[in-house]
Parts: structure tokens; sequence; C-alpha cells
């Protein structure tokens, strides 16, 4: 009766030798490209480190304007510019400043790229029933995958350092910007999209002065959710190299400093928290702005 209690499996040795020529073949393939898939992204590490050298290095009272006036013109809104400079005050006034300005960094490259790469996916997949359902499964996985298993094969192919924690963050955080692209697209109003083609708009004409305007609501729900994903990996990515507050949280776990690590935790639900209310009010105005444009 062990057949019942027993799931029946893959005879032992011939398990281990499938796991072992995987990895053999994963190792082979890291040692003839992994030098040129790092130098693929030397362009990133680059701008990484022009970022972060920007945060760092500028004045903290300029960094303070810059982060009022960008929440200003998102929002219009004085309480949620007050809310973000006074988060940062005690951000600082913790002596946590410059482990915040490399998250924000890593943040800000990630939300750059994914918008790069996640918005054209999502507007293909909105144009081809069978691309999305090729992709689909992709973002299933992407999204359901342990974070953790992300650093395996970045860490074999470039290593450990900022990079390898950036791809880790973009290949976990950008599939909300992807799927929210394409829902954004498809939930357009034929009746516009009819209009459109009445006045003789092409395909790109459409996309560009019908549809994406229409979407951008949706798609700025998008770029928050990646926002706060990327946030979420940050502690995990400082487990390859990435500074900044998730490494005082790694730190703090590895040696149970209780204050250190729910300092630099509540610095980390300060920031997203600014993203999040930034970002959301300028969905909400542009929403209320297409509204008024389209009736």
């Amino acid at each position: 009766m062990e057949w019942l209690t027993k799931f029946p499996h893959m005879d032992d040795d011939r398990l281990r030798q499938l796991k072992k020529l995987i990895d053999d073949g994963f190792r082979t393939f890291t040692r003839a490209y992994g030098d040129a898939i790092e130098s693929f992204f030397e362009p990133l590490q680059f701008f990484l480190i022009q970022s972060e050298r920007f945060l760092t290095r500028t004045p903290w009272p300029v960094i303070l304007i810059l982060i009022a006036l960008i929440a200003w013109f998102a929002s219009r809104n004085w309480k949620i510019v007050a809310g973000c400079v006074g988060t940062m005050l005690a951000i600082g006034y913790f002596d946590m400043w410059d482990d915040t300005m490399k998250t924000i960094s890593m943040i800000f490259v990630c939300t750059v790229l994914s918008i790069a790469i996640g918005i054209p996916i999502g507007i293909i997949m909105s144009r081809s029933d069978r691309f999305q359902s090729v992709v689909n499964p992709v973002l299933d996985v992407m999204q359901t995958m342990p974070s953790f298993v992300y650093l395996i094969p970045v860490v074999m192919l470039l290593g450990i350092g900022k990079v390898p924690g950036l791809i880790a963050v973009v290949i976990y955080a950008i599939p909300p910007m992807i799927r929210l692209t394409n829902l954004g697209i498809r939930l357009v109003d034929k009746d516009v999209l009819e209009a459109a083609d009445a006045f003789g708009s092409s395909n790109w004409q459409k996309l560009k002065n019908v549809q994406m305007p229409l979407a951008l609501p949706t798609i700025m729900a998008g770029i928050n959710q990646t926002i706060m994903m990327a946030l979420a990996m940050v502690v995990i990515a400082s487990m390859i190299g990435v500074q900044g507050l998730g490494q005082p949280v790694l730190k703090a776990i590895a040696n149970q400093y209780f204050t250190l690590g729910i300092f630099n935790g509540m610095a980390i639900v300060g920031i997203a928290i600014i993203f999040d209310r930034v970002s959301q009010a300028y969905g909400r105005r542009l929403q209320r702005h297409l509204e008024i444009v389209h009736g």
C-alpha cells in the first residue's frame, strides 16, 4: 500500500543526472556568453551610477526642493507636498538620507527601464491576441516565481553588484506595467476609435492621439504598481550587493537589531507612500483632464 502514501516520482539517479545536465549547460552558457552579456549592460550600469551620484552628491536642500516641485506638479495639492517634504526630513533626521537616495536612484532607474520595455510590449499585446496568449503565461511565471529565485541566474551571469540587482528588480516589477498597458488600450471605447477612423487617422495617429491618452490613467496605475513591487524587492536585492535601505534591514535580520530594522523598514514605507500618493494624484489629474477634453 506504499504507492497510496508515496507519490510516484522519477528515479533518483535519473533526476540527479537531469539536474546536473541543466546546471552544467547553464554554467557553460555563462562561461561562453557572460562577458558579452555583461558588456551589453554597461550603459545601464553607467545610467545607474550617474543617477546615484546625482542624488547622493547634490545638496540635500536642492533634493528636497526637487521632490516638492515634482509632488506639486503631479498633484497640485499642498497637503501631499507637505507630506513628502516632512517624510524626507524625518528620514534625514534619523540618519538614513544617503541610503534613501541610493534606494530612490535604484527605483527611478528600474521604473524608467520598466516603462521603456513594458509599454511597447503592452501595446503589441493589445494589438495581437496571439502575442497576448504567448506573453501572458510568461508574465504569470514572473509574478508567481519566488523573488529569491530571480537572483540565482542573474548572479551566475553577472556576479554580485548593482546591475544584477537592478535586472532582478525589473524582472520582478515589470509585469503590472505590461498588463495594465495592454488592458488600458483594449478598454478604449470602440466608438472613439471608429470616429478616429472616420477622420482618416492612421494606426500610429490613433495610438498616439487617441488610445494612449485615453489609456494613460490605467498606464499610470501600472507605473504605480511597478514602483511598489520594486520597493518590495529592495531588501531581497540587497543580498547581491544593491546598496540602499535594504542592506541595513538585511543586517538587522542577521544580527537581530530590532531598531535598525524598524527604522529602515519605516523609511522604505515612507518612500512607498510618497511614490504612491504622488503617482495616484497625477493619475487622477489626468483622468479629470481627459474627461473635460473628451466630454
